[in-house]
C-alpha cells in the first residue's frame, strides 16, 4: 500500500523531532539548574525581602479569597452557583499552608545594638511624633472600620442613610462583595487597630512588624478592588459615587489603604522599639545592689 505524500512528510518530520526534543531536554535541564543556583546565590542577601513580601502576599491572597467566596455564596448570583463552585474552596487552604511556611521561616537579624534598643524604649509616645500620628490614625481608622460596618449591617441612624446614599452607594449593592469587605474590616481590621496602638504605646511587641505587613497587603488589595468597583462603568450607575462627593470618597478610602503602609515601613524601617528588653547584666546588677 501506497503512503500518501502528506503522511510521509509527517513521519519525516516526527522522526527528525526526536534529536531535537533530546537536545532542547538537556538544554532545559541545564538551564534550569543554572537559573536554581543563580536564584539561590542571589536570594542569600536579600532574604528578609522575599520574607517580607510573602507576608504582604498573604495578606493580599487571604483577603481577596475571603472576600470572593463568601460574596459568591451569600450576593445575589449565588443562586447560580454550580457544584463546580466548590472546587475553589481548596484554595482556602493555600494561605494557611504560606502562613505556616512563611511565619516559620526565621526573621533577619537587625543592626540594633542593645543600647539602640534600650534608648528608644525608654522614649515616651509623645517624644516619637510619628508614633503618635500612627497612633491617631489607627484610632480614626478604627472608628471609620466601625462606622461603616454599621452601615452595611442598615444601622437606622441618620448619619448611616447620608453616608451609603451620599457617599458609597456601592455597599448597597446586592453582589454583597462590599458588604462582605465591611464586614472583614470590622471583625478583623478594627482589633488589628486597637492592637497595633498598643504596641506602638509600649515597647516589645516584637509580632507587630510582620503582622503589619500581613495586614497591609490585605488592606491594599481590598481597598484597590473597592474603590475601583465603585466607580467601574460596569457598576450600575446608582451604586456608583456620586461626582459632588468624589472627592471626599477618593480621600478617605486613600488614606484608609495608605495608613497600614506608612505603618509597615515605621517597623520595618526603626525596629528597635518592637524588641524584646534585652536580659540585664547579673554582673551590673549586683554591683548596683551593693
Amino acid at each position: 500500500m501506497d503512503i500518501p505524500p502528506l503522511a510521509g512528510k509527517i513521519a519525516a518530520l516526527s522522526l527528525s523531532a526526536l534529536p531535537v526534543s533530546y537536545a532542547l531536554n538537556h538544554v532545559s535541564a541545564l538551564s534550569q539548574k543554572t537559573a536554581m543556583w543563580w536564584a539561590s546565590w542571589s536570594s542569600t542577601p536579600r532574604r528578609k525581602r522575599y520574607r517580607n513580601f510573602g507576608l504582604y502576599w498573604l495578606g493580599s491572597f487571604a483577603m481577596s479569597i475571603l472576600v470572593f467566596l463568601t460574596g459568591n455564596i451569600l450576593g445575589k448570583y449565588s443562586s447560580e452557583i454550580r457544584p463546580a463552585f466548590f472546587l475553589t474552596i481548596p484554595y482556602l487552604l493555600v494561605p494557611c499552608w504560606a502562613g505556616m511556611k512563611v511565619f516559620s521561616q526565621p526573621r533577619a537579624l537587625t543592626r540594633c545594638t542593645a543600647n539602640m534598643v534600650q534608648e528608644e524604649q525608654r522614649k515616651g509616645l509623645l517624644q516619637r511624633p510619628a508614633d503618635l500620628a500612627l497612633v491617631i490614625y489607627l484610632i480614626l481608622a478604627g472608628f471609620f472600620t466601625l462606622f461603616r460596618g454599621l452601615v452595611v449591617l442598615d444601622c437606622p441612624t441618620d448619619a448611616c442613610f447620608v453616608y451609603i446614599y451620599q457617599y458609597e452607594p456601592y455597599l448597597r449593592d446586592p453582589v454583597a462583595y462590599p458588604k462582605v469587605q465591611m464586614l472583614m474590616y470590622m471583625f478583623y481590621v478594627l482589633p488589628f487597630c486597637g492592637l497595633a496602638a498598643y504596641a506602638l504605646t509600649f515597647p516589645g511587641c516584637s509580632w507587630l512588624p510582620d503582622w503589619a505587613l500581613v495586614f497591609a497587603g490585605g488592606i491594599g488589595q481590598a481597598q484597590f478592588s473597592h474603590m475601583g468597583a465603585s466607580m467601574h462603568l460596569r457598576t450600575p450607575f446608582t451604586y456608583r459615587v456620586p461626582e459632588d462627593t468624589w472627592g471626599c470618597f477618593f480621600v478617605c478610602n486613600l488614606l484608609y489603604a495608605l495608613g497600614p503602609h506608612l505603618l509597615a515601613y515605621r517597623c520595618l524601617q526603626w525596629p528597635a522599639f518592637f524588641h524584646q528588653p534585652p536580659p540585664s547584666d547579673p554582673l551590673a546588677l549586683h554591683k548596683k545592689q551593693h
